[in-house]
């Protein structure tokens, strides 16, 4: 094994190098207080691994994204969503046989407990669809304390099935209770996209057909969105995990950190940038703007903190963007319009392609979304929803490590020095 030296004060140390299957190589500094009596330091933990992991992996300067090793691209076009939570959850492609049972173990178990729909009365009527999913999901533990024990394999494999097929029932839940309309009960003769559009859109007074161009977008965009390695969220439900919580509990974690404009609420934060840019014409403008260092303005949705070059998945759900629209017969939509002109633009500007400032899957997911229907509360909660498989295959490997402890990050304290308390009489 390769090593590498440090030399803090009088101290030398020599520290592992660790190689992964792809990728850089790792310094494993798990000894280095212990040797030097230093701690590092790493904001952001933009440059440390906090895990050895075979889920996801990124290339950010190539804009590559596999999942077990495969290209994000070739499961968005070959395979479907449920597919990818097995190949997520398991490692491997699941063969015909495997593929049919996991398909019916999910469909079968999208209801949820009864109880649940008194549970949403308590919410006032204009909470936001993410605030009622964090407690929903939280509160799934109280109704299904059978599957919380996470020594018991059984019980794992229960939640996680249980995790991903009820995630859709309540983020439909959370939308119908915002919109003051019935709750639509989950059909088990439509696959996992084409239910969630049904549960979201159906009325009990009459019948709705989904339509098969938008349950195969969402479909992809739930893929697109299932994992991306060790992200702000998927980092807070391992590490809420680490400390032997419930599954429940470590999911409703990761909604909550996912629900900050700088994660999970980019696509609301871009669609609410393209209205306040208006109007086509207004876009020159705003680019403009955005290229003055002195300007607050930003524009949303594109680059990212990951890929330097184009993000692989903006590039289907671009082609997915104008699926959708075609189908729709959208022509006239401002918002819309306002972002082909900026995205025209942006692909074409030097400035945007000397700054690498490609538009995002944000970008694109927001205007695809609005599209379909949903209103922008509802963006976060559906990527909640894709996500929520990545979570729960970075939370099962994480527990079946038997390496594994709670994480317990260290700081550099810059407070007061140790001082003796005064009696408040005694104080200036």
């Amino acid at each position: 094994m390769a090593t590498g030296t440090i030399q803090v004060g009088d101290k030398s140390l020599e520290l592992p190098v660790r190689t992964g299957t792809i990728g850089p190589d790792v310094v494993d500094i798990s000894k280095f207080y212990a040797g030097t009596g230093a701690f590092t330091y790493d904001p952001g933990f933009t440059s440390t691994a906090s895990c050895e992991s075979k889920i996801t992996y990124i290339d950010g300067d190539e804009g590559i994204l596999l999942y077990r090793g495969y290209p994000i691209e070739q499961l968005a076009e070959h395979g479907d969503f449920l597919e990818t939570c097995y190949l997520l959850l398991y490692g491997e492609l699941p063969t015909n046989a495997q593929k049919e049972e996991f398909d019916y173990n999910v469909t079968r178990h999208t209801m949820v407990h009864d109880q649940m729909t008194r549970f949403f009365t308590g919410f006032r009527r204009d909470a936001h669809p993410m605030a009622i999913m964090v407690a929903s999901v939280g509160a799934l533990s109280a109704f299904y304390h059978d599957s919380t024990d996470i020594s018991d394999e059984h019980q794992r494999l229960i939640a996680q099935i249980r995790m991903i097929a009820k995630m859709p029932t309540l983020a439909a839940m959370a939308y119908k209770y915002s919109i003051g309309q019935p709750f639509v009960y989950p059909k088990n003769d439509l696959d996992y996209a084409s239910n969630f559009l049904n549960m979201c859109f159906a009325v009990p007074c009459e019948d709705y057909k989904v339509n098969p161009v938008l349950s195969r977008a969402l479909d992809r965009i739930f893929i697109l969105h299932a994992d991306h390695e060790q992200n702000a969220s998927t980092s807070t439900v391992r590490l809420a995990g680490s400390s032997g919580a419930n599954p429940f509990a470590c999911i409703a974690a990761g909604i909550a950190c996912l629900w900050g404009p700088a994660h999970g609420g980019a696509n609301e934060a871009a669609l609410k940038m393209l209205g306040e840019i208006g109007t086509p014409d207004n876009v020159a403008k705003y680019v403009a703007k955005a290229k003055d260092k002195n300007d607050p303005f930003r524009l949303m949705g594109f680059g990212h903190r990951v890929y330097k070059n184009y993000d692989p998945r903006a590039k289907i759900m671009q082609k997915t963007t104008h699926e959708v629209l075609a189908e729709l017969g959208i022509k006239d939509d401002p918002l819309l319009d306002v972002a082909m002109e900026l995205e025209q633009i942006a692909l074409k500007d030097e400035y945007f392609i000397e700054k690498k400032l490609y538009p995002n899957i944000d970008f694109y997911s927001g205007i695809t979304l609005k599209a379909m229907g949903f209103p922008t509360s509802m963006f976060t909660v559906l990527f909640a929803l894709a996500r929520t498989v990545g979570w729960i295959a970075q939370w099962k490997e994480m527990i079946e490590d038997p390496s594994h402890k709670i994480g317990r990050p260290r700081q550099l304290y810059v407070g007061a020095d140790k001082r003796d308390y005064a009696n408040i009489g005694q104080r200036g």
